[in-house]
């Protein structure tokens, strides 16, 4: 993403908050271009169809599909029957299905070829879900959850295996990256845990991981961890108000982004809950609790854009700038 307004229509920017409405936005000039209410619940998490066309927000007991060309204010289609909050949503990639996983204990898949909005599997963990992520071959869903657990689902044989690297403290956000050769996981106590993956899967049929890195990576609550497209950069989030960017050719630290406020005695709230790399993997963009999104260079350690007026805190934002 270079910042110009070449190719703009085919950016899809949008971010949730707890003021119960979401924004889509310009992603070039920081200009808001619609504002959509979401009124029983804060969105939790969001994410975008392959094809680009809808906008998934996971709420409290459904996902809403939103129309990403349109001005409809209206859901177009709602999956329902989640007990308690929808925290994770994603595709698989040529958006046959849709997963999703929620504070109920359950992850389920959902087939996006027939609108009648049925759950067509489920796969139950013992605690709160957390966050999910689909490996790239789409045969496997990562499953973390706040026992501490990571669960690996074959689709295919429907087996399960389990990483717990820290028993009873909460993984908050699980990652693959796009080359399958990372599997990365952060906790409540701010540790961030990469995994090698192998491409040879055990007799069971499901992958196999090996420890590669234990990072303090910060000295707060880590909420979100996410791989770069091109498979070289990891970022984590915190509620410690900063990003970090690790090298996955060393897991080394390379850069940390945080916020300049004018009174740095007083710092709003500034929890970072969410994070996405532009295509290129030279942006990055942040949702933060105090109420503002953020476009980074990420070599400069630079704010280029912010996105701002949310009355509350942004929690979850999708971004597309693919071609």
């Amino acid at each position: 993403m270079t910042g110009d307004s070449n190719g703009t229509e085919s950016v899809v920017l949008a971010t949730g908050s707890y003021d119960h409405t979401i924004r889509f936005w310009q992603a070039h000039s920081g200009l808001c271009m619609r504002t959509v209410q979401h009124p029983d619940s804060q969105v939790n998490a969001m994410k975008i169809t392959p094809d680009r066309m809808l906008l998934a927000a996971a709420g409290y007991q459904h996902v809403r599909m939103f129309d990403i060309k349109s001005m409809n204010p209206n859901a177009l289609v709602s999956y329902d029957g989640m007990g308690k909050n929808v925290t994770a949503v994603g595709f698989q990639e040529d958006g046959k299905w849709m997963y999703t996983g929620g504070e109920d204990n359950m992850a389920r898949i959902w087939d996006l070829r027939v609108r009648s909005g049925q759950c067509n599997r489920m796969f139950q963990v013992n605690a709160p879900i957390t966050s999910v992520c689909l490996h790239p071959n789409q045969g496997e869903l990562i499953v973390a959850d706040q026992s501490g657990c990571i669960n690996i689902w074959d689709l295919k044989s429907d087996k399960t295996e389990q990483l717990i690297p820290e028993p009873n403290i909460a993984i908050n956000s699980v990652d693959i990256d796009p080359d399958a050769s990372y599997l990365a996981a952060v906790n409540t106590q701010g540790t961030c845990f990469v995994w090698s993956v192998s491409h040879y899967k055990t007799a069971d049929g499901i992958i196999q991981v090996n420890p590669r890195a234990k990072l303090k990576s910060h000295s707060r609550y880590a909420l979100k961890c996410k791989f770069s497209p091109d498979s070289t950069l990891l970022a984590t989030t915190s509620a410690d108000q900063s990003v970090k960017i690790w090298q996955t050719s060393n897991f080394q630290l390379l850069s940390t982004l945080k916020p300049h406020y004018p009174d740095p005695a007083e710092p709003p709230h500034g929890w970072m809950w969410d994070c996405d790399f532009s295509a290129d993997s030279q942006f990055i963009i942040t949702a933060s609790s105090d109420c503002v999104a953020r476009l980074w260079n990420i070599e400069q350690a630079e704010v280029k854009r912010e996105y701002s007026g949310h009355t509350k805190a942004v929690v979850s934002l999708a971004f597309n700038d693919g071609m």
